[in-house]
């Protein structure tokens, strides 16, 4: 019988005799027949870490030692990337998480793959800190960064639950300890915290010190409260982000608005989780995306809960995402793409891609031809990190022999024959 179970991603060229295959770097990798958002049909040829040329279809050949990848039947797009994930509780939805080291890392690395098989080569994962694992999990997540290289990248968000009062000064000694241990951003969650405002003072007193950017948990539904984080938060570098803020979307529209053009007036990001909530923010819900992006504020899609007791079905689908806010906030499906391509990345900081020479080689084919057919029928896909395909995913669909399906060329997925 068949194997179905996930296979680690392999790359469609192969490694010099000995050396393994997470060594080898891109060699030239020539993207063929590809079809853009734009409606042109292009070879796009890889060097190094970033895209060397773009031209028309038949007009590249690759570089020295190159690999060629028929595109063709594929919309090309930027990569996702994944801002809001949660690698120590993902995958435990049968039950509390294990909090041994071992099992927290094998989940993490596990997420990571399956958010990577789906698009994402860029992951903020949030880890709690304190309570009784003290940094254990954060370890944990970082080594499973560091199994990850090559394959995606992984960030790690150091979450305390409490910063104030005589309770939160082990908090804060932790978080300064989590910062020196490897987290690469300060977060908090002032909703969980007695002090809420103390609690964001806290945060930022600490990301000010290292120059880490901010990412905290809330539900946002409080105007007075994001007011005053908004005031605080304001000129921050390199960043405040909000999220998931679901709280916003059951204010009154005149109060949202007014908070939304505070948090655009501070520079502060949301972002939102179309697929279901996370622990750590209490209630589920999606703020008004739209009157958000019209104040300017920069609005990115995350995925929250991967399978873990918060969302027991959370898919981590990046496209999945951005499906939900075009079928349910009415986004334009380029738009809403945008919101876990370019919006994701500019919330971690990553530099800007678009299928241009120059810009760096995070890419990912979808089966289709147009945006909207990728959000919702894209189950074909090939992804691209620092120049080399590092995962694939081939989908057939089939039917029965019937007049109907011979008269009708019913569409399917992956090309020729079974896979």
């Amino acid at each position: 019988m068949p194997d179905d179970r996930p296979q680690p991603p392999r790359s469609p060229f192969p490694a010099p005799s000995g050396a393994p295959e997470s060594a080898v770097g891109p060699t030239g990798l020539l993207l063929c027949g590809a079809r853009l958002a734009d409606g042109r049909t292009v070879d796009v040829r890889l060097g190094g870490e970033r895209i060397e040329a773009v031209g028309t279809a038949g007009s590249l050949v690759p570089g020295p030692a190159g690999s060629r990848v028929d595109l063709g039947g594929y919309l090309l797009l930027p990569a996702p990337a994944e801002p809001h994930a949660h690698g120590d509780t993902a995958l435990s939805a049968d039950g509390p998480p294990a909090c041994e080291a071992e099992e927290v890392q094998r989940r993490a690395t596990e997420a990571a793959l399956l958010q990577l098989g789906h698009g994402a080569t860029a992951l903020r994962s949030h880890v709690g800190i304190g309570e009784m694992q003290g940094l254990d999990a954060l370890a944990a997540v970082l080594r499973a960064r560091h199994s990850l290289r090559g394959l995606a990248e992984l960030t790690a968000v150091a979450m305390p639950r409490v910063l104030t009062g005589a309770a939160g000064a082990d908090g804060r000694a932790l978080l300064r300890d989590a910062v020196k241990t490897g987290a690469a951003v300060v977060g908090g969650c002032p909703d969980t915290d007695p002090d809420p405002a103390g609690h964001v003072e806290a945060v930022l007193e600490v990301a000010s010190e290292h120059g880490l950017p901010v990412d905290l948990h809330t539900d946002a539904a409080d105007p007075a409260r994001l007011t005053r984080i908004a005031a605080m938060a304001g000129g921050l570098r390199p960043g405040v982000t909000l999220g998931p803020c679901g709280g916003l979307g059951r204010l009154p529209e005149e109060a949202a608005a007014r908070v939304a053009d505070q948090l655009a007036a501070a520079g502060v990001g949301v972002v939102c989780l179309p697929q279901g909530g996370c622990g750590a923010a209490g209630r589920f819900g999606t703020p008004p995306v739209r009157l958000l992006r019209a104040a300017g504020v920069r609005v990115a899609a995350g995925s929250g809960a991967l399978r873990d007791a918060s969302n027991p079905v959370g898919r981590g689908d990046p496209l999945e995402a951005a499906y939900l806010l075009a079928s349910r906030q009415g986004l334009r499906p380029e738009t809403a793409y945008g919101t876990v391509s370019a919006a994701a990345r500019a919330v971690l900081g990553l530099p800007e891609v678009r299928v241009e020479a120059g810009f760096p080689a995070e890419l990912l084919a979808v089966r289709g031809t147009d945006m909207a057919g990728a959000l919702s029928l894209a189950y074909s896909r090939v992804v691209v990190h620092r120049g080399r395909v590092v995962a694939r995913t081939s989908a057939v669909r089939e039917y029965c022999d019937s007049a109907a399906t011979a008269a009708l060329g019913l569409p399917r997925q992956g090309r020729g024959g079974t896979s």
